[in-house]
């Protein structure tokens, strides 16, 4: 039975972005799992499964309904040991607890900072209202005073966060070693959310970190490509 994983999408049912559920997707084809998407926009997400206080991802294989990216990437090494594996060795689930925990508290920050903005103009004028309302309920200020990531220091500080990837992507072609694992999908998903929402370039080139997105972009069979960049 293939799995059906509820994706976030916009107005375009065609342009999955949430960070969250790119890494199910990745971590989905890491395993050679088949998967149907469902299209699911945010105003929808509370209901997903009959629940009602939902987050994306939600997948259902068969008669289980599992929610929340890393317990998902759990599930599947759980249920499905003889297929490669997401976490490797034992301590891998908890050095990857370690990069996501990372990842969401320095790159989703500033990505939402340079690209919420964009990511408002991608919805319906239903999920724009959501959106909107809910954002600036939680921050109490207006998206377009959320957009202040677009500064050369602003763009400078995050350069350096990036260190400590930079530094291990030199000596190794995937955060994991010499083949990703679902510590990489982590960081990937973030960098995929930002390419798929907004035309905002954040790395050169030449940059380490760069170079090691395209490869990821690459993995099976070219999914991340699978969606165009925002242009």
């Amino acid at each position: 039975m293939t799995i059906a994983l509820y994706d976030l999408v916009g107005e375009d049912a065609g342009r999955p972005f949430s960070p969250h559920c790119w890494k199910v997707r990745m971590a989905l084809a890491h395993k050679g799992l088949e998967a149907d998407a469902v299209p699911t926009r945010f105003v929808e997400v509370a209901s997903v499964e009959g629940g009602t206080d939902r987050t994306v991802p939600v997948i259902r294989d068969g008669d289980s309904v599992v929610q929340d990216s890393f317990a998902i990437a759990e599930y599947l090494d759980d249920r499905y040991p003889d297929r490669p594996a997401l976490f490797g060795q034992p301590g891998g689930r908890g050095l990857a607890r370690f990069v996501e925990g990372w990842s969401q508290r320095t790159i989703h920050p500033f990505i939402a900072s340079v690209a919420i903005l964009d990511i408002h103009a991608m919805l319906d004028d239903e999920n724009r209202r959501f959106f909107r309302e809910s954002r600036e309920g939680r921050s109490g200020r207006p998206l377009e005073a959320m957009q202040d990531g677009r500064t050369p220091e602003r763009l400078a500080e995050f350069g350096k966060a990036l260190e400590p990837l930079r530094a291990t992507l030199k000596r190794q072609p995937f955060l994991a070693g010499d083949a990703p694992m679902f510590a990489d999908y982590i960081v990937f998903g973030a960098f995929q959310w930002l390419r798929i929402a907004s035309p905002f370039v954040v790395l050169e080139g030449s940059d380490p970190v760069a170079q090691w997105f395209e490869r990821c972009l690459d993995l099976h069979g070219g999914l991340g490509r699978s969606v165009p960049a925002a242009v």
